[in-house]
C-alpha cells in the first residue's frame, strides 16, 4: 500500500469511525451522498446496534475483566494489547463489542473479519497488509475474527505464523470452547477471558440506557415501560443484553402512541415482544455435554427434582429425546445394576414406549424413567468387568481348564468335559468346583453392594465363595465364624428392606 500524500498515515478502522468513511485503508471523500447514507444507515440500524458501547465506561458487566484495575482494562486503556486474546462466552454478553471498544481506542491497525463470510483468501489480503503496515509506518495489526470457532483447521493455522511472530495481534470470539473448537497451537499463545451471562441488575441498566439516550435510543420519544414489563424483559432475556433490546425495540415500533403521543409499554406488550426465555443450547457445544452431565450426575446421585430440571431444560431447548434415553439405558447398567435389576427393564421399555408415541406424550415414559432411575437403590458393581478385563491385559490369556471346555467334540480323545460337577445336582444347586483357571483362584473381580437386590446377592455369593474354597483348599480370607456372621448379616440388611 502506498503512503497516501502529505504524510498522512491512516489505519483502517470501522466504516463509520470517527465520523470519517474509510475504504481500504484510505480516506474516501466524504460527499453528501455519502454522509447522508451514513446517518440514514446509523438510524435504521437495530436499536442493539445502536446502543452498541462505544467505551469502557459505557460497557455494563463482566467487571472480573473489564472492571476497575483488571488486566484486559489496564491493557485497553493503554494501548498495549500486545498478547492475542480470546474472548469465550454466550451471545450478547459483549464479545464483539469489546473488540470494537478497542478497535474505537488504539493507535494499531485494526482489521475486522466474520469466520463465517470470510475464508484464507481473505485472510491472506489481511496479513499482506499488516507486513505493510509494519514495514512502512511501524504499526502493529490487531486481527479480530468473529465467530472464530467456525474456522477449520487449516484456516486456524494459516493465522498462527503471524501471530508467533508479531505480524498479528488476534483478538477471537467465540460462543464455543475454544479448548475444543480452536487449535491449540494457537490457544496456547492467547489469554482466554471467559464471558458470562450478564445480570439482571447490568440488563435493566441497559434497558434504562435505551429509554432515556437521546442520540441512539428512544429518549427524544415518549417512552413510559411499566415496571412489571421491565421485569419481565430482564427476566427472559436471560442474561442477553441483545434479547432484552431487541424485545424493547419491538415492544416500542409497535406500540400505537397514546393522545399525549407516550408509547406505553406494558405487561402485556413486553409478554408479547418476548414471550419465550431464551436457553443457550448448542446441540454440539459445551451445553449440549454440561447439561446432559448435570443430567445423569443428578440420577446417579439419587436427587429426582435436579434431574427433572436439567430434563426439563434439555427438553425445552430441543434436544433429542432418543439421545436421552441412550444415556439412561446406560446408567441404568452402569450405575443401578443388579442394586435393581428392574432399572434397566424400565430404561429399555420406556425407550421401546417413546418409540411407539412419540412427542409430546412420549415425555411420560421418559420422565417415569427419569424417576424410577433416580429413587432406586445405586451400585455400579458392573463395573467389576473392567478388573477382569485389567487382568487379562497384565497377564494374557489363560487356557480354559479341561472339565469346563466343551465336551461335545472331542471328549472321548482330549478328555474335554472330564470331572465337571452339574451344580442342579446338588440339592443346594451350587458345587464347590474349578471355574476360573488354577492360577486365578481365590481372585475376586465382583464386589456385590448391599443395595436392594444386590444385598441378597451378596450374602448368597459370599457362602458360596466360602464353599468353594474348602472344597479348592484355598486359604481362606476369614474364619468360618466371621464369614457366618457376615452372611446372617447381609441377609438380616436385605429382608430388613422388605424385599424378597
Amino acid at each position: 500500500m502506498k503512503p497516501l500524500k502529505n504524510g498522512a498515515r491512516h489505519s483502517r478502522k470501522c466504516s463509520l469511525q470517527r465520523g470519517t468513511l474509510r475504504l481500504d485503508g484510505r480516506i474516501a471523500s466524504m460527499d453528501l451522498f455519502n454522509y447522508s447514507l451514513n446517518q440514514r444507515l446509523r438510524q435504521e440500524a437495530p436499536l442493539a446496534a445502536r446502543l452498541r458501547p462505544r467505551t469502557l465506561d459505557e460497557f455494563f458487566g463482566q467487571e472480573d475483566i473489564v472492571g476497575p484495575g483488571r488486566l484486559l482494562r489496564r491493557a485497553i486503556e493503554a494501548d498495549r494489547l500486545f498478547a492475542s486474546i480470546i474472548l469465550w462466552g454466550p451471545p450478547g454478553t459483549g464479545k464483539t463489542t469489546l473488540a470494537m471498544i478497542i478497535a474505537n481506542s488504539t493507535q494499531s491497525h485494526f482489521e475486522t473479519m466474520s469466520a463465517v463470510l470470510a475464508g484464507k483468501p481473505e485472510l491472506r489480503k489481511v496479513i499482506d497488509e499488516a507486513i505493510e503496515q509494519r514495514r512502512l509506518y511501524q504499526k502493529r495489526t490487531i486481527l479480530f475474527v468473529d465467530e472464530v470457532h467456525r474456522w477449520n483447521k487449516a484456516q486456524q493455522d494459516a493465522l498462527l505464523p503471524h501471530v508467533e511472530n508479531g505480524t498479528i495481534t488476534f483478538i477471537g470470539a467465540t460462543t464455543q470452547n475454544p479448548y475444543f473448537e480452536v487449535i491449540g497451537a494457537l490457544v496456547s499463545r492467547s489469554r482466554v477471558f471467559q464471558l458470562r451471562p450478564l445480570r439482571d441488575e447490568d440488563i435493566r441498566r441497559i434497558i434504562q440506557v435505551a429509554i432515556t439516550e437521546t442520540a441512539r435510543g428512544y429518549g427524544d420519544r415518549s417512552v413510559k415501560i411499566d415496571e412489571e414489563a421491565v421485569d419481565h424483559l430482564v427476566h427472559v432475556a436471560g442474561g442477553d443484553a441483545r434479547n432484552a433490546l431487541n424485545a424493547l425495540e419491538l415492544a416500542v415500533e409497535t406500540t400505537p402512541s397514546e393522545g399525549d403521543r407516550t408509547i406505553h409499554v406494558s405487561l402485556d406488550v413486553a409478554q408479547e415482544s418476548i414471550q419465550r426465555r431464551a436457553v443457550l443450547y448448542d446441540k454440539d457445544g459445551d451445553a449440549h455435554y454440561d447439561t446432559i452431565s448435570a443430567f445423569i450426575k443428578s440420577v446417579r446421585g439419587s436427587d429426582p427434582d435436579a434431574a427433572l430440571y436439567w430434563l426439563a431444560k434439555m427438553l425445552y431447548a430441543g434436544e433429542s429425546p432418543r439421545f436421552i434415553l441412550r444415556r439412561l439405558l446406560i446408567l441404568a447398567s452402569e450405575d443401578i445394576g443388579l442394586a435393581d435389576p428392574l432399572g434397566l427393564v424400565v430404561a429399555a421399555s420406556a425407550m421401546q414406549s417413546f418409540e411407539f408415541v412419540g412427542m409430546p406424550e412420549g415425555v411420560y415414559p421418559l420422565v417415569e424413567a427419569t424417576l424410577y432411575l433416580a429413587t432406586a437403590p445405586k451400585s455400579n458393581s458392573a463395573t467389576a468387568y473392567f478388573k477382569a478385563y485389567q487382568k487379562i491385559e497384565d497377564e494374557g490369556i489363560i487356557e480354559v481348564p479341561d472339565h469346563l471346555k466343551d465336551a461335545n467334540r472331542d471328549a472321548a480323545a482330549l478328555g474335554h468335559g472330564k470331572d465337571y460337577e452339574y451344580p442342579h445336582d446338588s440339592p443346594e444347586h451350587h458345587t464347590g468346583q474349578q471355574y476360573l483357571p488354577r492360577a486365578l483362584l481365590g481372585t475376586y473381580f465382583y464386589n456385590p453392594s448391599e443395595q436392594g437386590y444386590e444385598a441378597g446377592a451378596k450374602a448368597r455369593l459370599a457362602a458360596w465363595r466360602a464353599a468353594q474354597e474348602r472344597a479348592l483348599g484355598i486359604e481362606q480370607t476369614q474364619t468360618l465364624p466371621e464369614l457366618r456372621e457376615e452372611v446372617v448379616q447381609a441377609i438380616k440388611r436385605h429382608h430388613g428392606r422388605g424385599r424378597e
